[in-house]
């Protein structure tokens, strides 16, 4: 570790996006000396570095925001159902402003060691600018979407062009027209940038291996109205929310798929497909536990882009086979198999014809090579325990958090470690994670680790890890609940397939949101039940 004299802090936050800020504001109100680190040069997490074209959250507006305060939803208006990048971006940097939080940020600094020191009950936390943090607590705001795949193609360097990662997109503008654009990968940002990008390019090349399955977002702009009824009525709707599976207010039903007729299932399913696919999301309950009744559904979503696209052998190759409809993240989109119907469009299966090299000029497969000016890696991101192990960070005894996670992120509730004491995870791989409104979740997983750091210096209670046996127990949960679903047997980023090497597991606990908190609550209520205070 560096030998400069570090500053001394009762808590510092690694991360400045929607769960980094609302920890910042939480602890300074407890009155903590706290500071917060951010390796981008403004707040926002992904939302500051996702700036791709088509950026936008899958998540109604409504939902993803802050509910800990009423002045700011009250100030606050969202534009549309869906919000676009740059207003989520704007929001945030709102909230910040709202609350002063910049004022003990250094951004443009990124953790590059984090080293547990057991007889001072304190973690010492190194960085890239060489300033050193000493800190009795540690929260991990690091987000589970925060470190992009590199493009690993052989020949990447070759390229005489412009190469760009969607998630970590230029802040400055890329000028798309007229020109010939390549696009790799077909998960939700790319689903996200091919309709833009095909309106701007001369031509457009896309590059997809596994097809997903994504649903019309239909977004809209939201009246005064209608946001006036929003904002009297949000307590109900914020307490709603809190408690249901996923942390929003969209429509779930507890209706099974064959406890309708096929022809009613039919309809149901046109009816929701036509107002949007967050209708279609909520439409039967057994979805990801059937494989009978998920086949309907997907089969339905098959029919839809054989009807959408124009040529079929194109529709062919767009068509997911092979895995469960939403065991793959589910996608929202705006034009994306109408895009193919484009002629300026061309769709490359690299299933059956793989990406043998980029080149100077292009990107070759076996069916030869396609010259191009600009290609757009959007090839997903080193998911839910990427970023933490992209840190050196070493708990008690020495011990590695690499070496804690080669098999797999584990963790208790999400929340703490064993062997790593007073480090606390915002919203970490063993939570409900991606299967929840992140905003809701960081709010909840703040507000705990809040209450357990005053609790703990109430009572005098210097460090606080989780028990060996309660993670065990934990991860055993989630590994059963998991086991009773659909999710593990598609190859996402859920499980960690999408990273060569990656252990392949399904580390999310997927009873919901709403129990989920219970759960933690308990485990307070109990005197921190599942946790070691001395």
């Amino acid at each position: 570790m560096s030998a400069t004299s570090p500053r001394r802090l009762d808590a510092l936050i690694i991360g400045a996006g929607f769960g980094g800020m609302y920890a910042l504001h939480r602890t300074r109100g407890m009155g903590l000396d706290v500071h917060l680190i951010e390796a981008g040069d403004d707040v926002g997490g992904t939302w500051y570095w996702n700036r791709y074209p088509g950026a936008r959250c899958d998540v109604m507006s409504i939902d993803y925001s802050y509910s800990f305060s009423d002045e700011i939803q009250q100030e606050w208006t969202w534009s549309e159902q869906f919000a676009a990048q740059p207003e989520i971006l704007s929001y945030a940097r709102f909230v910040a402003d709202k609350l002063d939080l910049k004022r003990d940020i250094s951004f443009e600094t990124r953790a590059t060691a984090v080293q547990y020191d057991e007889d001072a009950a304190l973690w010492r936390i190194e960085t890239d600018g060489g300033v050193v943090y000493e800190a009795n607590y540690c929260l991990m705001a690091t987000g589970p979407l925060s470190v992009p795949k590199q493009v690993d193609i052989p020949g990447a360097a070759k390229f005489k062009g412009e190469l760009y990662l969607s998630g970590k997109w230029p802040h400055h503008d890329v000028d798309l027209k007229g020109k010939r654009v390549a696009v790799i990968g077909t998960g939700s940002s790319g689903i996200q940038i091919v309709p833009v990008v095909a309106e701007q390019a001369e031509h457009l090349t896309v590059y997809q291996r596994t097809p997903s399955f994504t649903l019309p977002m239909r977004n809209r702009k939201l009246d005064e109205d209608y946001v006036s009824h929003i904002k009297a009525h949000y307590p109900g709707l914020r307490a709603a929310a809190r408690h249901s599976l996923t942390g929003g207010v969209r429509p779930i039903t507890h209706r099974p798929v064959f406890s309708v007729t096929p022809a009613e299932s039919e309809k149901l399913m046109e009816d929701a497909w036509q107002q949007s696919g967050l209708s279609f999301l909520g439409l039967f309950s057994d979805l990801l536990t059937n494989r009978e009744a998920n086949e309907v559904v997907a089969e339905f979503v098959r029919g839809k882009i054989a009807e959408t696209v124009n040529d079929p052998e194109t529709a062919r190759k767009l068509t997911p086979r092979g895995y469960p409809i939403f065991a793959r993240r589910p996608c929202l989109d705006t034009g994306y198999y109408e895009a193919y119907n484009r002629d300026n469009v061309t769709l490359k299966d690299c299933i059956e014809h793989p990406i043998v090299e980029i080149t100077e000029k292009g990107i070759r497969t076996a069916e030869g090579e396609v010259e191009v000016d600009i290609i757009i890696a959007a090839i997903g991101y080193d998911a839910l325990t990427g970023a933490m192990l992209s840190i050196d960070i070493t708990g008690k005894d020495g011990r590695a958090l690499k070496d804690k996670w080669a098999d797999g992120g584990r963790s208790h509730l999400g929340l703490m470690i064993e062997g790593f004491p007073n480090l606390f995870v915002i919203a970490g791989p063993n939570g409900p994670s991606a299967l929840a409104n992140f905003i809701i979740l960081n709010e909840q997983n703040v507000d705990w680790v809040c209450d357990c750091i005053t609790h703990m210096r109430s009572e005098g209670i210097r460090s606080i890890e989780a028990n060996a046996d309660a993670e065990d127990g934990w991860m055993q949960k989630v590994t059963t609940l998991g086991s009773l679903s659909l999710y593990p047997t598609a190859n996402t980023w859920y499980t960690g397939a999408n990273v060569p090497g990656k252990p392949r597991t399904f580390p999310v606990y997927i009873g919901g949101l709403g129990r989920y908190r219970e759960i933690c609550a308990d485990a307070a209520a109990e005197g921190y039940r599942g946790f070691t205070l001395r």
